[in-house]
């Protein structure tokens, strides 16, 4: 990883990177190895406590009170109310112009507005917490606006949780309001804590692997054409984009102890860049695996990390991003990729395309 613009008192002294799909899988599902302990004193300055840090028996039971909010049943209810009708809101605001930026008309804007529903926030609320869930990401290159946005989201989610305590609402705060550990109610830095994550992470991965997918396909046209002629193959194409164009490609773990990872010595204290990235292009694990190919004989990629620390919105993820290709693909047709400003997927540890310039006919 590049530590370049990261603080200096921020850097790892010992660092490593687990490139390969055999070192990265090992990594990920041994948690007592390589502990998630070190987002404490990195992301966890600006989001405070959350499941990313915990382990053991704490982070198993704020893990499965968070789980039962992403059940199955609630996805069921979610794509018809919430989902489909927020993308086909965004679309109506295009469709009829005939040239879009579905990076800023729609892969952006989708994720945001889905999860903002899912909390019970305002639409008008939208911009600013937007914006303070990407400040807080990007805490490397701005500490100072980080820390500023970590503040303004507490007051604003204090606000929040004393109206759902005043009127509970059918919403994931007032899960979490009413939510208990052994009998114990969440406090309110856990409630606020766990939202700081919720922004970022339901924006960031679903944006991007959206607009990753949709450039993909439309750099193969053969494969858009399969696509948008059958629906059914929209899941196998999803999970190749997700494999070839990996939205978050590093994540990082503290060396607990002494170890050996793929015949390399790693000393105690070390950090290990998790490079999912590569290894979701590991040769020895895909055939032609520089190739972006949705009918290729299915391995599972590690895109959403693997052990106990596996994405807890990975189905929400999948479902949103498979309803709006669903929409895209029903409404529009005849999409071309315009090369104002040569749209490319670029970034770390973020990818994807910052703009996708398109013109379409109406279906």
């Amino acid at each position: 990883m590049d530590y370049s613009r990261t603080p200096k008192e921020l850097r790892p002294a010992d660092s490593y990177a687990a490139m390969s799909w055999a070192a990265v899988n090992k990594a990920l599902r041994d948690s007592t190895t390589f502990s998630t302990q070190l987002y404490d004193s990195t992301i966890g300055i600006f989001m405070g406590p959350t499941i990313l840090a915990m382990s053991g028996l704490t982070h198993k039971q704020h893990r499965n009170l968070v789980s039962n909010a992403f059940k199955p049943q609630s996805l069921q209810v979610w794509e018809p109310e919430i989902v489909r009708p927020v993308v086909d809101e965004l679309i109506d605001k295009f469709i009829d112009e005939g040239r879009a930026d579905l990076v800023r008309d729609f892969t952006f804007e989708f994720p945001t507005r889905v999860i903002a529903r899912l909390l019970g926030l305002p639409e008008q609320d939208l911009p600013f917490f937007r914006e303070a869930a990407v400040s807080i990401i990007s805490y490397a290159s701005n500490v100072p606006k980080a820390l500023q946005a970590s503040k303004d989201l507490k007051q604003y989610f204090l606000g929040h949780i004393e109206q759902r305590r005043a009127t509970p609402s059918d919403d994931i705060i007032s899960d979490l309001v009413n939510a208990e550990i052994d009998g114990e109610k969440l406090s309110e830095r856990a409630i606020y804590s766990f939202l700081r994550l919720l922004l970022p992470a339901g924006l960031e991965t679903t944006y991007r692997s959206t607009g990753n997918l949709i450039f993909q396909l439309l750099r193969h046209p053969e494969q858009f054409a399969a696509v948008q002629e059958n629906r059914d193959l929209l899941p196998q194409a999803i999970e190749e984009g997700l494999r070839y164009e990996t939205p978050l490609t590093i994540v990082q773990r503290n060396v607990t102890r002494d170890t050996e990872l793929e015949g390399v010595a790693i000393p105690e204290g070390a950090v290990l860049d998790i490079v999912l990235g590569s290894a979701n292009r590991d040769e020895n694990r895909y055939e032609r695996a520089e190739e972006f190919d949705i009918f290729r004989t299915y391995s599972p990629h590690i895109s959403f990390t693997a052990g106990t620390h596996t994405c807890l919105g990975l189905h929400l993820a999948r479902m949103e991003t498979r309803v709006a290709m669903d929409a895209l693909l029903s409404r529009l047709t005849n999409i071309t990729l315009l090369p104002e400003g040569n749209p490319h997927i670029f970034g770390q540890p973020f990818r994807s395309p910052t703009a996708l310039p398109v013109t379409f006919d109406v279906v």
